[in-house]
């Protein structure tokens, strides 16, 4: 059974930087692609960057440049690096790990990222 575990979130003011952690555990980690999504309050859940098996890279227009996923297959986690912090990045942020269709993945129970002004 797969698990995933969030951590890293927290309080930062704008501009500051976070990195989220997602601790994965029960399968083999260097096959699922890996993304994390964010849900506002008020919103759906969207897709924030992700990274295949591969370590081919998508992010989200209004985080690129600011956000970097990477993985770390030696010790099954994945990570996502969050400089230059905005108060619309405030969310519950997900991890997701998938052999091919994220809704079909398994996903962490969130960490929440909270952006004052």
């Amino acid at each position: 059974q797969v698990q995933l575990v969030e951590s890293g979130g927290g309080l930062v003011h704008t501009g500051g930087s976070l990195r989220l952690s997602c601790a994965f555990s029960g399968s083999s980690f260097s096959v699922f692609a890996l993304g994390w999504y964010r849900q506002g309050p008020g919103q759906y859940r969207d897709v924030v960057a992700t990274i295949t098996s591969e370590r081919d890279t998508t992010y989200k227009s209004a985080v690129n440049g600011r956000f970097t996923i990477s993985r770390d297959n030696d010790n099954n986690t994945l990570y996502l690096q969050m400089n230059n912090l905005k108060p619309a990045d405030t969310a519950i942020y997900y991890c997701n790990a998938n052999l091919g269709l994220p809704k079909r993945g398994y996903w962490g129970q969130g960490t929440q990222v909270t952006v004052s002004s």
